[in-house]
Parts: C-alpha cells; structure tokens; sequence
C-alpha cells in the first residue's frame, strides 16, 4: 500500500490557478488544455462551459491533496479558457441545431442551399477546432510538457491525439464512455463526438489498439466496424462486464482482461457518461449502466503496477448542473487522473 503524502499544511493556494495550486504555465510540468466546444451536441448545451465551471469549483472548495501518489507536486496549471473559441461553438452550435431540426423535420438537403451552407460551416469550424487543439499541444508538448484535454465535447481528443502521435511510435487507447463513437460520419458532420474514434482508428496509425470500456448504446454501423477490426479494436460492452460479474468474476478480474488488451504506453480517452448517470445528470446524452468512480482508478491503479504508462488523457462531456454536482465530480476526476499521470510518469515523485 504506497504510502500517504506527507502534509500539506505549507501549501499556499493561488486564486488564479486550477485546485488553487501555486504554479503557472512556466513552473507547471503537466498542463490542461480547456476546449471549450459543443457544437455536434446541439440539443444538449453546457459541456462547452464545464471546464469554466470546474475552474470555479475547484478554487472555491478546494480537493483533497493527501492521496496515494503526490504527482500533483511537479506543478498542474489550466490555461485560459479562449472566449472566441467558445463564441464561435455557441454559433455553430445554432447552425447545427438548426440543420439536425431541418432533417428530422422530413427536409430534402440537396434542394436547401441554405441548410447546405450551414452544414459546410459547421463541418469547417469543426475542422479549424481540431487545427487549433492539434497546434495548441503540439507547442506544450515541444515544450516538455505533459498535455490534458477538457473538453467540450468528445471531438475535442482528436487534435491531442494526433499532436500526440506525432512523438510515439505505438500507443493504445483506454477509452471509458457509453459510446463508441465509430461512426464514420454523425447526421453529415464530418468531425464530431458521435466520430472521434473513428477519425483517430482511420487517420492516426501509431493508435495501434483501441479498448473501449463500458459502452452501452451504438448503432449497427458501429457494431459492424468495431467487428471488422478484432486486431485494433476490443470492447467490453457493460452489458458484458455486468453478466460476467454477476457469474462470479470479480472486477479485478475483468480489470486484468482489460489490461491484457492494451499495450505498452496508453492514452485515456474518458467521456464522463461512461460513469453511471448518478455521477453526472447533466451529461449531454446520458444512459443507464456505468461505472463507479473508484472502478475506473482501480483499473487505473492495476494499469500502472502492470508496467505500462500513462501518455495523457482527454476528459470531456460533463455538464453544468446548477447544483454543481456534474462540476464538483468532473474537478474531482480530473485532479486525481493528473496526480495520477504525473506520479506514472515521474515515479520519483511518488
């Protein structure tokens, strides 16, 4: 059992800084990247301000700094959030409800040029999002520094990803959600959270594999991809794990199948409804199942005693519940996955 940080009582809080920590961009070691982005999400808005509110509730009551692994000591800072990123997925997304609201509504697409242009802008500005996480990454990676994405919603992994690609020969991904995300395209938009794996599987060939865990609603397009790909891609459906569970296995068991499947050095890509819904009401397209918090750390936690690392992890879709229940769990999370990462990839922290 590692041993408790020692104590804290000499920590200085900082206003200005996520978890009211004492660093900045030049002290901090691992750095998150907040994208504020929900544009394909049209009919549930809040996630693209979720890393604003965390922001806030993370400073106002302050997480629990004594843990297991005092990575958090080689320094975590939040950059700005970019208000014309923001501007520009509040339009978008307005665009887009009203193209997704034209096809339920029966409309023919090829003889609306209008609803044509709204759909070429949404497609654009999805792709021009993708351009600016991928350059704002790469520079901190070039930097030195370890990456977090917050999304926004789950398109927003794609830019890191690939910006991620680009130092590492092989990695696999460990991702946790209610989806799969293997769409190939999701209502015509070309980029979106209903696509992300997909884009990643199809355009970044260092992703060797990808274990997807928990997923409980897809389509036959989905379902048909995934089983075309047994040497690229595993899922572990909830259903799955749930009846394994209830015939005896315990989560450690399934922990160590899931482990098998990944490689050496392994991205997390973790949409919060993953989780059971309890956790996070106000998620953009919650469904029934999911994980508790501490099964996914203990997955984590056997991830990195089974020798692999850690390379970086996205964190997307929590919503904004105006109880601050959906903010309160997402700055939780986040805190312990980067104390995490930093105390896999720097164990002399620890």
């Amino acid at each position: 059992m590692p041993v408790l940080s020692s104590t804290v009582s000499s920590h200085q809080f900082s206003k200005d800084n996520i978890f009211g920590l004492p660093f900045d961009e030049e002290t901090a070691q691992l750095i998150v990247l907040p994208v504020p982005w929900e544009v394909t999400l049209p009919h549930h808005p809040g996630t693209a301000r979720s890393p604003e509110h965390i922001l806030k509730v993370s400073k106002r009551v302050h997480v629990n700094l004594i843990d297991e692994y005092n990575g958090w000591k080689r320094g975590i800072a939040m950059q700005s959030i970019d208000k014309r990123l923001l501007m520009r997925s509040d339009y978008l997304r307005k665009e887009a409800e009203l193209y997704i609201n034209f096809l339920m509504d029966g409309g023919n697409l090829a003889e609306n040029s209008f609803i044509q242009k709204s759909l070429r802008d949404v497609n654009q500005g999805c792709q021009e999002m993708n351009t600016w996480v991928y350059e704002q990454t790469q520079q901190l990676l070039n930097k030195g520094k370890n990456v977090v994405v917050l999304g926004g919603d789950h398109s927003v992994a794609w830019g890191y990803i690939k910006a991620l690609s680009e130092q590492e020969k092989a990695f696999g991904i460990l991702q946790i959600d209610a989806h799969c995300d293997l769409r190939e395209t999701y209502v015509g938009f070309t980029h979106s959270h209903g696509s992300v794996m997909r884009k990643v599987l199809d355009q970044i060939p260092q992703a060797v594999h990808l274990v997807q865990l928990g997923a409980r609603d897809f389509i036959e397009e989905e379902w048909l991809y995934l089983n075309e790909q047994p040497d690229r891609i595993t899922t572990f459906f909830y259903k799955q794990i749930a009846e394994m569970m209830y015939r005896g296995a315990t989560w450690e068991n399934v922990c160590d199948q899931i482990i098998a499947r990944l490689p050496e050095r392994v991205y997390l890509s973790f949409d919060i409804d993953g989780l059971d819904p309890k956790l996070c009401r106000h998620t953009a397209r919650p469904v029934p199942g999911g994980f508790e918090v501490e099964q996914v750390f203990f997955l984590l936690k056997k991830l990195i005693q089974s020798g692999r690392k850690l390379i970086g992890f996205d964190l997307t879709e929590i919503g904004n519940g105006l109880e601050e229940l959906d903010a309160r769990v997402g700055a939780h999370i986040l805190f312990r996955l980067c104390n995490l990462l930093l105390a896999n990839l720097y164990p002399e922290t620890s």
